[in-house]
């Protein structure tokens, strides 16, 4: 009977998931992508040093100039140093622990949650590939493939964007999701000092709110 249950979620799986388009490399699919982070202001973003935000049980004090993050839950406090990670350092109520594994969970922790955050400025990461993909109404989608970096490396995202080149949604080929090609949304888009974050997705059933987001 379990055999039997499991070949069907995998059947079902299967049936739902979408292969990766046809795309195209090239200057072409670099220009848009450039255009796209222009209409987010990459330039503001640059310049910011802090980033301040919670993402389910999750609080982040992100120094980004400095590459240092501040990942707080429960009660545990982890200094991530991202360049030398085994300098970071553990607390638990202001106690310092040993514990490696709690520093792994809290670098894993901080590549997932922003990148629902700040996706859209890291499609010239080191390791990005991007390439167009001409969608069936004519328009352009941006299909953005991360070879290296993060936990996951070979995840690849399929960027939609209305009109003014803002993301409403995208299709995602990751390992940790067994359906491929499913969507998720980009929306309820705020300013913070003038650069745009996208601060809700919808992911099938799953709702994904940034919260107490702050920039400085």
């Amino acid at each position: 009977m379990l055999i039997a249950i499991v070949l069907g979620l995998i059947l079902v799986m299967k049936l739902l998931s979408k292969p990766l388009p046809e795309s195209t490399l090239g200057p072409e699919a670099d220009e848009f992508a450039r255009r796209v982070q222009e209409a987010l202001n990459v330039s503001g973003y640059e310049t910011l040093e802090e980033i301040r935000f919670s993402f389910r049980n999750h609080d982040y004090i992100w120094h980004k100039k400095e590459e240092r993050v501040l990942v707080s839950w429960n009660d545990y406090e982890v200094n991530l140093t991202l360049k030398e990670i085994e300098n970071s350092k553990v607390f638990k109520r202001g106690k310092i622990l040993n514990r490696a594994s709690l520093i792994d969970k809290a670098k894993a922790s901080f590549y997932n949650d922003s990148y629902w955050l700040v996706a859209p400025f890291k499609f010239f990461d080191p390791g990005a590939e991007r390439s167009l993909v001409e969608t069936e109404n004519g328009s352009k989608a941006l299909l953005i493939t991360h070879t290296s970096g993060g936990v996951t490396p070979g995840d690849s995202y399929l960027w939609y964007f209305d009109e003014n080149l803002i993301p409403t949604h995208f299709e995602l080929w990751v390992s940790i999701i067994p359906i491929k090609g499913i969507s998720a949304t980009w929306s309820s888009w705020v300013n913070k000092q003038d650069v745009l974050f996208s601060t809700f997705h919808k992911l099938g059933p799953l709702e994904i709110t940034i919260g107490d987001l702050e920039v400085y």
